[in-house]
């Protein structure tokens, strides 16, 4: 039996060629949604102070392209009315709760 002098492959790229242009692309994804993010956050200490009176402890879903905002007391409900007005799959909004830090949820620590 004859010996191959190179090893035979079976992929058209390396695999270190795709794991660096994946990490560009999870880095690249990750900056656009902290930027979307900072943008969502300063629309929500805009607003914080005049809604939470009314509605403290409930969910706000911020677009911060139309600076347009959805708020709701339950998440399912908000979620439910962001499907009903927007029908974009590649809309991002941010949700906020309504309260003092705008956390949403419980953080152990």
């Amino acid at each position: 039996m004859t010996q191959v002098s190179y090893p035979r492959r079976s992929r058209i790229l390396s695999s270190a060629t795709t794991k660096t242009a994946q990490l560009s692309d999870i880095h690249h994804s990750q900056a656009k949604r902290q930027e979307i993010a900072k943008r969502c956050r300063v629309i929500f200490e805009r607003l914080r102070e005049q809604l939470i009176v009314d509605h403290h402890n409930w969910f706000i879903a911020i677009n911060p392209d139309k600076e347009e905002y959805l708020i709701n007391p339950d998440l399912q409900g908000l979620i439910q009315q962001i499907r009903q007005k927007y029908s974009d799959n590649d809309l991002k909004l941010t949700i906020f709760c309504l309260n003092d830090t705008g956390n949403c949820g419980r953080l152990w620590v």
